[in-house]
């Protein structure tokens, strides 16, 4: 299942933790003879969640109006766990709350610093003969299993009366989803921002099927389900907390201006973005939900966060419940 190939993405790069640790990393933090701050943050590479706000950050240079420069950079999501597992990078700004449960199971000290956004999935078709979710039963489903955002929708899929068990999953990357999905080669296909939104645009007759989001509260009483933002190893952060504080100040400006300026983060963003389209992403921007888009301290949702790793641990992707640790305090 899902949480079997993330698992396994996972222990690899942990098992690569020795070799990259005694090569030497760059330092994480380092100031140059005039003073100025620079710090290193490593995030997937664009069209991601991960890679919206530092679009932002750059362009706007929030950075550098708070005192610190940060040097962004992007990577494919298994390079990315490799180097962030082995304190490579010591900050990773695509950090899945999920992934980062994953590897304190696998011995790696890692806390999450704040959130930047909420989970956010659908399951679009164009067979006229899927309705809803259940209707996938005996089909096929175009998914990124090795995915935490597939591991998330497991519990959606759950509740909603669907085993994936009884699902033929074609797994995919992240980037192939939407070709699937225009193409119409399965009955369904899980996907998410941004690419949702550009899919709706290249194909606005395709159909999104209802994965059943108001069971979460229902299940464990908040709507709010904290998914990606900005996590670093644990030592690191409490040695440097002013800078944690700093980069969570760069980050809710960013995430502010953005807010506020949805036409002008979008030209910012497609620009960044292969084949990035403003118009759609305004529309991203503009639809709150879909973005889920909330800087917000970790520390702040813990609740939240609670019940993202129980229902890890429903669906068998979690095998224990992470260290309290895990929720960075310092903000």
């Amino acid at each position: 299942m899902s949480g079997v190939s993330r698992r396994g993405v996972l222990a690899g790069a942990a098992g690569l933790a020795f070799t990259a640790a005694g090569c030497g990393s760059p330092e994480t933090l380092t100031v140059a003879s005039d003073g100025r701050r620079t710090v290193r943050v490593l995030t997937f590479q664009a069209p991601s969640l991960g890679a919206f706000l530092p679009a932002v950050i750059k362009a706007r240079r929030i950075d550098a109006a708070h005192g610190l420069r940060i040097a962004f950079s992007y990577s494919t999501p298994d390079k990315y766990n490799t180097e962030f597992a082995s304190g490579h990078y010591e900050i990773g700004g695509s950090a899945a709350l999920l992934s980062e449960a994953l590897r304190t199971e696998r011995g790696i000290d890692v806390t999450y610093l704040f959130n930047i956004f909420d989970y956010f999935s659908a399951v679009v078709t164009s067979n006229p003969e899927v309705r809803r979710l259940t209707d996938l039963r005996g089909r096929r489903l175009a998914a990124a299993t090795g995915t935490t955002n597939h591991a998330m929708f497991a519990w959606f899929a759950k509740r909603a009366g669907l085993d994936l068990d009884d699902v033929e999953l074609q797994n995919q990357t992240p980037a192939g989803l939407s070709t699937m999905a225009i193409m119409g080669r399965t009955d369904g296909t899980e996907i998410w921002e941004p690419a949702y939104s550009s899919l709706l645009k290249k194909k606005p007759g395709i159909r999104s099927l209802d994965i059943g989001l108001p069971a979460w509260r229902d299940a464990f009483g908040t709507a709010t389900i904290p998914y990606l933002g900005l996590a670093a190893h644990r030592g690191w952060a409490r040695a440097h907390p002013d800078v944690v504080t700093t980069l969570y100040r760069i980050y809710a400006a960013a995430a502010a201006w953005t807010t506020a300026n949805p036409a002008a983060a979008a030209k910012i963003v497609a620009a960044a973005t292969p084949r990035g389209k403003a118009a759609t992403l305004q529309g991203l921007i503009q639809d709150g939900d879909r973005l889920g888009l909330r800087v917000a301290p970790a520390s702040r949702l813990t609740g939240p966060i609670d019940a993202v790793f129980k229902a890890g641990r429903q669906t068998d992707y979690l095998a224990e419940t992470p260290p309290s640790t895990i929720v960075y305090r310092g903000l």
